[in-house]
């Protein structure tokens, strides 16, 4: 029996580096742009956010619910420039993208699978580490096959391809974007066209991160109904891997929540899905909620932590403006990585997860180590430089003092 979701969407996650330099003028950019809104927190409306965050990581993240209304008042009447040296100094600014129309996208009208773009987020950290969140939604199909295919073509949509066909069950079509080559218009305009940062840091360009929620009808997943039935489906939600695919994979390669009787929460290095049924009818209510807001903001700060990282630990390498990244790097160890992200369970769990798939101890340790060897070749030219002019002062001290023996004998 084929599978049916009764819910589901996916977030297509772009990460993008700005140079330091031009941090504050990007900010300006986007703030100039129209169709971008600066998100702001609050604790009434977001209390899900502030609640499941520990107090540092919640101020790393979301500075804006230290923010009264006056205070948020004022920042909105200052001019543009200003806003945006302010918005600098924050660790992190998240931006809302409104487009004015739904973008939909469909392929020919037998086999098309249709779908939208419901919202788009931006967000920065002040070390020029961002990242674009596309949330896409199928419409007119129930069925799961569409979802793999779609998950697993889509986050290639960026690619440089010469044979633009291959993508046409995809194509995207309104009065914003006829076609998939447009799409990647948009990407620039927001991220820009040059990718030579990203590419310091080793990050796919082309390829999408994969973030999906979906809630398959509970007559394939109930009681009667075992999960072992539809595990291969799983599996190759889990994957990203299309429909017609012959599964092969490593558990070594991902880690899974298993804790909810209807509901799997998976982690791989290219993305995490929480697969679930509608026999418990938090997976259709309260569930997608959760895995948009507090698990999505987890799991960018999770990247974050990766790709800055690779930054530091590159910057170390080239040996410019040590003192500089030193101090970036204890300070990032003091704020964030030694202090937990949320005291929720489940959410500790899960960010455990997401450190041991994206090898996150593995690379602050051999961060560590190049700033440790950086430390001590520091110290060492220190003291060898306060052994020669100690060494010298010993010298002159010698001569003066020959000098007055010679005068005083002399005399």
């Amino acid at each position: 029996m084929e599978l049916k979701t009764k819910y589901q969407y996916t977030y297509f996650i772009y990460p993008y580096v700005i140079k330091e330099s031009r941090y504050q003028k990007y900010l300006q950019k986007l703030l100039k742009d129209s169709n971008c809104k600066l998100r702001i927190f609050r604790k009434d409306k977001d209390l899900d956010i502030y609640s499941y965050f520990s107090h540092r990581a919640r101020n790393y993240m979301f500075s804006s619910f230290n923010l009264s209304k006056s205070k948020i008042a004022k920042l909105e009447e200052l001019p543009l420039e200003t806003k945006s040296a302010i918005l600098a100094r924050n660790n992190c600014t998240i931006f809302e993208y409104t487009i004015q129309k739904d973008i939909q996208g469909k392929t020919d009208v037998k086999n098309g699978i249709f779908f939208k773009i419901p919202k788009i987020e931006i967000i920065c950290f002040n070390t020029g580490i961002c990242f674009l969140c596309i949330k896409t939604n199928i419409e007119d199909s129930d069925r799961f096959s569409d979802i793999l295919n779609f998950n697993y073509k889509f986050r290639d949509i960026n690619k440089e391809f010469s044979n633009m066909d291959n993508y046409d069950n995809i194509r995207l079509q309104t009065d914003a974007f006829e076609d998939v080559k447009y799409f990647k218009e948009f990407i620039e305009s927001i991220t820009g066209t040059t990718n030579i940062e990203s590419m310091k840091l080793d990050i796919d360009t082309e390829r999408f991160l994969t973030y999906s929620y979906v809630c398959i009808d509970q007559d394939n997943w109930n009681n009667e109904n075992e999960f072992d039935k539809i595990r291969t489906s799983y599996i190759k939600y889990l994957n990203i891997l299309p429909s017609d695919n012959s599964v092969n994979y490593s558990k070594e390669n991902m880690k899974v929540i298993s804790k909810w009787k209807y509901a799997k929460l998976g982690m791989t290095k290219q993305g995490v899905t929480l697969f679930s049924s509608s026999a418990d009818i938090n997976n259709y209510t309260v569930f997608p909620q959760e895995f948009q807001e507090q698990y999505l903001y987890t799991y960018i700060l999770a990247m974050y932590t990766k790709i800055y990282l690779k930054k530091i630990n590159l910057e170390f390498r080239q040996g410019t403006q040590i003192k500089k990244t030193r101090k970036e790097f204890i300070k990032f160890t003091q704020t964030l990585w030694i202090n937990e992200v949320t005291s929720e369970d489940t959410g500790s769990l899960y960010y455990q997860y997401l450190k041991e798939v994206l090898e996150l101890d593995a690379i602050f340790f051999d961060t560590k180590n190049k700033y440790d060897i950086l430390y001590k070749e520091l110290n060492i030219e220190k003291n060898t430089k306060t052994n020669v002019i100690i060494v010298i002062l010993l010298l002159i001290t010698l001569i003066i003092n020959t000098l007055n023996i010679i005068y005083f004998i002399n005399r």
